[in-house]
């Protein structure tokens, strides 16, 4: 097979894109004179820069398809874009009604996508039922770059900071003297309110490490994730250092890479930890770690012990807050082998 352009539609969340980025890398290693064009939207643009093994970005601005003023608007700017070239292949995984249009639109021989596409895009790409259908999402991703003849010697997530976000880490870090010696980074917060790990159980293992020598670092993005870090050091009998809300993606990633150890639940900044070979503990309830456990190291994903695990979904319908299971305790004897 000859492959000189291809498309890859992952539009979002964080913690999916980083997932698919081995994907540009197997087909670089496979066919190193193909063009890759990756379609995403702005939240996750950033993971997807400074990156060898992406030749072209598409920002597929979402906001603003959603009236008939707008898409009006940009579409016609959008379309053209994205037919702009004909591609050999194109790999929808996403496999969602939004990116299925995205591959309908686009001028591809050969569309393909995901073991599990939903909402008729599978109509559109044709499935991959690969050797890891029901394993980790990266290897199903990587079954679809598979299937198009790459090669997977090695499975690298391609996320490399520019000298400039590695000097912000620093400074943000070190050189406004509120934190020196080693630290591990604590995610306080995930996008699904049944992802999150009680405020008291965040304080409880941050003063903890405190106590180890182990300076705790919350990490994370948002409002609300703010608000989260602020109730954590009021709970906390010592001190934390919060960068919650002030770093971008590969500062973020700057950051995390200078950690002993990394915890969190199941969101981005959890697999981008996972993803840059940093030790990384992923408290887990709703989901599954087979599916969506620390990439590589899933021994180090601790699940709840309820018979309604990996039910999937955002809020608890029966109102319980499982992840309150998990103590800090048990997350403390994951971190040991990393922090002593």
């Amino acid at each position: 097979m000859s492959i000189k352009n291809v498309l890859i539609i992952k539009l979002s969340a964080i913690g999916d894109v980083i997932h698919a980025l081995p994907v540009s890398h197997a087909i670089k290693e496979t066919y190193p004179d193909a063009h890759i064009t990756w379609v995403v939207e702005p939240p996750a643009y950033d993971l997807l820069t400074n990156n060898p093994y992406i030749d072209e970005i598409i920002l597929f601005r979402k906001k603003e398809f959603k009236s008939w003023k707008g898409f009006r608007k940009n579409f016609p700017d959008f379309s053209a874009k994205l037919r702009e070239k004909k591609y050999d292949v194109v790999l929808d995984l996403q496999g969602l009604a939004k990116s299925g249009i995205l591959a309908f639109l686009a001028r591809g021989d050969k569309k393909i996508g995901t073991c599990d596409m939903r909402e008729m895009s599978q109509y559109i790409s044709k499935p991959t039922v690969g050797a890891n259908a029901n394993g980790h999402i990266v290897e199903r991703y990587l079954d679809v770059a598979r299937a198009i003849g790459c090669r997977v010697d090695n499975v690298v997530f391609p996320i490399y900071p520019t000298k400039e976000e590695m000097e912000r880490a620093e400074y943000l870090i070190r050189e406004d003297g509120r934190l020196r010696g080693d630290y591990v980074a604590i995610a306080v917060g995930t996008n699904w309110p049944n992802k999150c790990w009680p405020i008291e159980n965040i304080a409880r293992l941050a003063d903890l490490l405190y106590i180890l020598g182990m300076k705790p670092v919350l990490v994370g993005g948002g409002k609300e994730e703010e608000k989260i870090a602020k109730e954590v050091h009021k709970k906390m009998r010592s001190t934390a250092l919060s960068l919650v809300g002030k770093t971008s993606l590969k500062e973020l990633a700057a950051v995390i890479l200078g950690a002993r150890a990394f915890v969190g639940g199941d969101t981005g900044p959890t697999h981008l930890a996972a993803g840059l070979g940093i030790p990384t503990v992923e408290i887990m309830g709703p989901t599954d770690a087979n599916r969506n456990g620390p990439y590589g190291q899933q021994q180090n994903a601790i699940e709840i012990e309820a018979e309604c695990k990996h039910c999937w979904k955002r809020k608890c319908e029966k109102g319980i807050v499982c992840l309150e299971d998990i103590t800090p305790q048990q997350v403390l004897d994951k971190l040991h082998p990393y922090i002593d």
